[in-house]
């Protein structure tokens, strides 16, 4: 039971806890073994690497003298964002960005994954938020606070027991977020041979059957290009300005934390930031916020629209970020949703012109293509959506063959936007705190686990 268990101090249970120091490693634009993890790079209990800086062998070298990482060291960010926890895995050639700290469980009393789970439980986020101090610029925690987080430790049998159980929850969920992942590359894999590379127009004018593609289909590409203004095109499709597919496109909105008179009315709120986490299918942490009924009216998300990330990015990362909304991805809201006010809502002419759009915004921002785009104010990136409307151009086919694709790639976005990741999630976050705490036994948890991963 959790009063049987005792309350420790966090450096009583860790045999090393380190603050990165590093604000001068300088970074190398090629790719290199050698990588920094940084804040960015550390979110919801993982770490990714797909957007680590690179450093050289001698700046790895100097910067992991103080102390290297380990297979099982938990990472925990302590500014910008505050409490973002990860767990390392494969350390060789990694090192840590300034504002993160580094704890390595002592094994004769703590399992590094029951620390991970300790710390993505609500009493310790919550100990985060307590100890969050202003500095000159943003809110962190003091280094010095970092030592004191305390927690319940139980035995070390209990930890492996609860550790297993909730380690299986999130198996589940990666192999659902791979599975995401791979129909997404397949739908850009579709839509680069088809509207990109014309690949089956050139094998048909080649005399050849498209590859991997059934007679029915194939007959729906021409077999030759033809000149326009603006280039080569398959014959019969056309060059058309990404704005003239659009009927609407409208500014978003960020109304109130809280009711009052005026903002009234309960919507969600997508920001920029939570364009990845809902692309993936993963569990998000867009905003509730309240608005006037005038604006829902205007703003409200539905089925095949499209929300632009308009402002924000870094030097790193461009604006243009995009997401395609589905009935069952606005499902999983339980009242109506708007864009933030960074972002803009598409809204195309028709669905399948919408799958089109939708992909061609993801491949466009996946290319870089974004960045000639945006411009600076202020110190913040701004996409110039007005030049892109006008200037961006894409591909149509022929209406038969445009449905044939967007028939093929509905299919995909239906299966993500449908699994269970967020069902798994939502479970997995309501047994952890209570088995970190002690409070729910392993076995009451049993059934509800088999029932969500039947």
């Amino acid at each position: 039971m959790s009063s049987e268990w005792p309350t420790v101090v966090i450096d009583q249970v860790c045999e090393l806890i380190v603050d990165c120091v590093n604000k001068t490693a300088p970074i190398v634009e090629q790719p290199t073994p050698y990588r920094m993890v940084r804040t960015t790079n550390i979110r919801n209990g993982r770490i990714d690497l797909s957007s680590c800086r690179f450093v050289d062998k001698l700046t790895y070298e100097k910067w992991t003298r103080r102390a290297s990482l380990e297979h099982g060291d938990v990472l925990l960010t302590r500014e910008a964002p505050i409490g973002e926890v990860g767990l390392v895995d494969k350390p060789h050639g990694l090192f840590l960005g300034q504002r993160v700290m580094q704890y390595r469980a002592n094994p004769a009393m703590l399992l590094p994954r029951f620390l991970l789970y300790a710390f993505l439980s609500p009493a310790l986020q919550e100990q985060f938020r307590s100890h969050e101090g202003s500095g000159s610029v943003v809110s962190h925690i003091r280094v010095g606070d970092c030592f004191k987080f305390k927690m319940k430790l139980p035995p070390l049998t209990t930890q492996t027991e609860i550790s297993a159980l909730l380690g299986a929850l999130d198996d589940c969920i990666a192999l659902l977020r791979e599975t995401n992942a791979t129909l997404e590359a397949i739908a850009q894999a579709i839509f680069k041979s088809w509207f990109v590379d014309f690949d089956p127009v050139h094998a048909k004018a080649e005399g050849r059957l498209p590859e991997g593609m059934d007679e029915a289909t194939a007959t729906l590409f021409p077999d030759g290009f033809e000149e326009s203004e603006l280039g080569l095109i398959p014959r019969g499709w056309a060059w058309v300005p990404y704005g003239n597919l659009l009927t609407d496109t409208i500014g978003g909105d960020w109304g109130s934390e809280v009711p009052d008179e005026k903002n009234n009315t309960k919507v969600a709120i997508i920001r920029g930031t939570d364009i990845p986490d809902l692309q993936s299918g993963a569990e998000s942490r867009v905003p509730i916020r309240f608005t006037t009924q005038r604006k829902l009216l205007s703003r409200e998300v539905k089925h095949g629209d499209i929300i632009l990330e308009i402002s924000g990015g870094s030097k790193d990362q461009p604006t243009g970020r995009s997401l395609y909304l589905s009935d069952q991805m606005l499902e999983q809201f339980d009242c109506p949703v708007e864009p933030a006010s960074f972002c803009r809502l598409l809204r195309p002419q028709s669905e399948n012109v919408g799958v089109l759009l939708a992909q061609h915004l993801t491949y466009i921002y996946s290319q870089g293509k974004t960045w000639e785009y945006q411009n600076q104010s202020t110190g913040i990136s701004n996409f110039q959506t007005k030049h892109f409307l006008e200037n961006e151009l894409v591909a149509l086919p022929p209406a038969e063959l445009l449905s044939e694709f967007a028939a093929t790639l509905t299919a995909m976005i239906k299966r993500s936007h449908m699994t269970q990741m967020r069902s798994l999630a939502q479970l997995r976050d309501t047994l952890l705190p209570r088995l970190i705490s002690g409070k729910l036994r392993l076995p009451e948890c049993q059934n509800g686990i088999e029932e969500t991963t039947a």
